[in-house]
């Protein structure tokens, strides 16, 4: 950190520039990104101007073939950047930033390889530096409920499954699980077979997955969906019996677990989801959450599935450079943390600073990835990732067959090609 902040003086008493900030971020993250970013100017010099857009991912690549792109871009996820960086349009950081990423992020290859992309040439650089991210690999549940009832958080997929039995055979019901959203409908289940697929196989697995190197129909895949049929296409382990989970919308099934009786008593879901949750719920009291486990006898260590924005250079000068510098300072990440909606794989951060306990016990999920891979869905072609796989993920859980299913979805990617 000391080295970082006396580059970036010397940087102030050198020629300060003016760098531009273009992003996805408006409302209370786009304040939230310009606090940091002030820092970083009083700390350089440099006059430093954030640009927000709803519209990031179409005005990005219209400025970038106009020529008229910003000293910074940063991506809401890292498939738009790959292309942008095989077209050309990506500036690689300087060297040394990888090995700081390997060394001091959590999983550090995993985000050194999610930075990668080819470039004009077809060869392999780093362009993308990854900050601020969200964790999907969590499951919610109620306490008290828990504590009434006698169970215990479970720290094994072996446990989980056990735990799901045991409510069961209770004449309980152990899950809620909602695959509604309109026009998306069929996501929440997307994210349900990418963290299995983690669990079940090797992260070189899933990224061939990502690229369709292994086709869909691949029986890893396939077993990955059928784990998810485990609990989805049980009428005894989901709330309203399997022939509810695709008709009911992803924002009402976690309010089963707030009735009383309790409807169901666990929901996985990503770290957004308590906006959805009864008014008035208190997040480690009335609600908390444990990591979705990995297998115990499947040896692939800790895998978490999530997103996150990736930083590029895409008009490069000093400043530009100067900026994923600071980026790899410890208050870069703290000023934020104190903030809200930020999560963090960098080691050194002090989870104190965190604005509330239930973000630092997430951020210690996150640091305790072997492994962190993105939203597979989202790194897809979007007629599949936002398509084929959403609609055949609704077939399964309406008792259609995996293989069919994967076969169908493999069908649309090949129309694609």
């Amino acid at each position: 950190m000391l080295a970082g902040v006396a580059s970036l003086t010397v940087a102030a008493a050198a020629k300060a520039e003016q760098l531009t900030v273009f992003g996805p971020w408006l409302g209370p993250d786009q304040k939230n990104i310009e606090t940091v970013l002030a820092d970083f100017a009083e700390k350089s010099g440099h006059d430093v101007r954030y640009v927000g857009s709803d519209s990031f991912e179409q005005q990005i690549v219209i400025d970038a073939e106009a020529g008229s792109a910003p000293n910074i871009a940063v991506f809401p996820q890292p498939g738009l950047a790959a292309g942008m960086a095989e077209r050309g349009f990506l500036t690689p950081l300087k060297d040394g930033v990888g090995d700081w990423i390997k060394e001091n992020y959590a999983a550090g290859q995993s985000w050194v390889d999610l930075g990668t992309f080819k470039n004009k040439e077809g060869e392999d650089d780093l362009f993308g530096f990854f900050y601020k991210v969200d964790v999907k690999s969590l499951v919610w549940y109620s306490p008290e409920n828990f504590e009434d009832a006698g169970y215990e958080v479970p720290e094994t997929m072996e446990d989980l499954k056990a735990l799901t039995k045991q409510i069961a055979e209770d004449g309980e019901t152990p899950w809620c699980i909602g695959l509604g959203s309109g026009g998306a409908t069929g996501w929440p289940a997307t994210d349900w077979v990418e963290d299995l697929m983690l669990r079940t196989q090797a992260p070189d697995v899933y990224d061939k997955w990502v690229s369709n190197e292994i086709k869909f129909d691949d029986p890893a895949v396939v077993g990955a969906i059928e784990e998810f049929g485990e609990f989805a296409r049980n009428d005894d382990y989901v709330a309203g019996g399997s022939g509810a989970v695709a008709s009911t919308d992803f924002r009402d099934s976690p309010k089963g677990l707030f009735s009383s009786p309790p409807q169901c008593y666990m929901h996985r879901q990503a770290s957004f989801i308590p906006a959805f949750f009864p008014e008035g719920t208190e997040i480690g009291a009335d609600a908390d959450f444990f990591y979705f486990p990995a297998y115990e006898g499947k040896d692939l260590g800790s895998p978490v599935l999530g997103a996150g924005t990736v930083w590029t250079i895409t008009k490069e000068n000093q400043a530009a450079h100067d900026l994923i510098e600071y980026l790899q300072t410890v208050p870069a990440h703290e000023i934020f943390m104190g903030l809200g909606g930020f999560l963090t794989p960098h080691k050194g951060v002090d989870l104190s600073k965190f604005s509330t306990d239930a973000a630092a016990k997430m951020n210690e999920i996150l640091l305790g990835a072997t492994t962190f891979r993105f939203d597979a869905s989202d790194l897809m072609p979007g007629g599949v990732g936002a398509g084929s796989f959403w609609t055949g993920m609704v077939d399964y859980a309406g008792g259609k067959d995996a293989s069919a299913v994967a076969s169908d979805i493999q069908k649309s990617w090949d129309a694609l090609k």
